[in-house]
């Protein structure tokens, strides 16, 4: 592959067709409805690697939570999280809480319009904040998320890999070409539109594309193969256990760290089995012998979770035991009431666990 040339021709072919299909053909989305430089960063945080089906709820209750910077930088991280619980990518939260705070501090809680400063915030890359500054702030600066990739590859035929350092940099320099001097948040706007409706990762609606004539994919019939995709890895998988340990009217549960995987939220006890299998109930009485001193026999299985994160897949077996006396804990493990579960940010994963789920077998397996 050579690098291809954007000519004076192309953006005729390009940009101007899919802004006339933007008017007709866009979606009405609440973020689009403000210039609030705040509510639009909050909707470019919660659209990264997820659908706006998925998002919609969860934009309108944070909003409503927290209306503003000042609002968000103020609350207790543990808020954050639980009202960002079930959206995953949690860290993305965690950046969000504390890019606020600093924009809070040093920019007096006014969203930074200059590319150096809001790329410097934690969480907001260049693609974050060329949405944020072209959208909110009329500039004109180019994004390349996953959509734009996708578009960009299959319009100009690029049969190398995007995430190639000299593929990315022309990808980079094209995004920006094609943006119009007048009106580029409609633009942004409109290829992230295209990329997610019409130039779908499957099964592309080919048909009714608005530059189908001059995609170089559509020409070759590539357009199921491109972007081309680096060859997956093959994703490991481990054992955790869980345990669910009631006494009276409470539950024991743990505190993960502020950093690492699920950073901040919590979980019932256990860690990742490193035994064999036929040993994980041994291993369970051990590890919370030493968490919480104290003997916990004839554990009951009752249930088996299945889950896959980004880099691994994950069978969580999840035991109960019932303590007759209480004992003391200390941080990162707490004693709560099964009424103030519900309070607390907890994975994917130990929300079944809380719910019963996926079996259906009980409501709730606590108490």
């Amino acid at each position: 592959m050579t690098k291809k040339n954007i000519d004076d021709k192309t953006r005729p072919r390009f940009t101007r067709p899919l802004l006339q299909w933007y008017r007709s053909a866009g979606r009405d989305l609440p973020w689009r409805l403000t210039c609030d430089p705040y509510a639009i960063w909050v909707s470019e945080i919660m659209l990264q690697q997820t659908q706006v089906a998925t998002v919609l709820p969860y934009y309108h209750r944070f909003l409503k939570i927290f209306p503003t910077i000042q609002a968000l930088a103020l609350s207790d991280l543990e808020r954050v999280l639980k009202l960002w619980q079930g959206l995953g990518y949690y860290a993305r939260a965690r950046h969000l809480h504390k890019a606020a705070g600093e924009v809070l501090v040093r920019f007096s809680g006014k969203v930074p319009s200059t590319y150096q400063e809001l790329n410097a915030l934690p969480g907001i890359g260049r693609s974050t904040a060329g949405a944020i500054l072209t959208i909110a702030h009329k500039k004109r600066y180019p994004i390349l998320d996953g959509n734009v990739r996708r578009v960009l590859c299959r319009f100009f035929g690029i049969t190398k890999d995007p995430r190639e350092k000299w593929v990315k940099d022309w990808l980079w320099h094209t995004s920006e070409t094609l943006l119009p001097h007048r009106d580029a948040a409609t633009y942004l706007q409109a290829i992230m539109d295209f990329g997610a409706t019409v130039c779908t990762p499957k099964q592309p609606s080919c048909t009714p594309c608005p530059v189908a004539r001059s995609c170089e994919a559509f020409k070759k019939d590539l357009q199921h193969i491109l972007p081309v995709k680096t060859p997956r890895k093959k994703v490991p998988h481990f054992d955790y256990f869980a345990a669910v340990i009631k006494c009276d009217d409470t539950v024991l549960i743990q505190r993960r760290p502020l950093k690492g995987l699920l950073a901040g939220l919590w979980e019932f006890p256990g860690e990742r089995v490193e035994t064999a299998l036929s040993s994980v109930a041994a291993s369970c009485e051990q590890f919370l012998r030493r968490q919480i001193d104290t003997d916990v026999p004839n554990p009951r299985h009752y249930m088996t979770i299945r889950h896959a994160f980004t880099h691994f897949k994950m069978t969580l077996h999840v035991f109960s035991f019932h303590l007759k006396k209480p004992v003391s804990v200390k941080p990162p493990l707490k004693w709560v009431s099964k009424t103030s579960l519900s309070g607390y940010a907890f994975s994917s994963a130990h929300q079944k666990i809380i719910s019963g789920l996926p079996q259906g077998e009980e409501q709730s397996i606590l108490f």
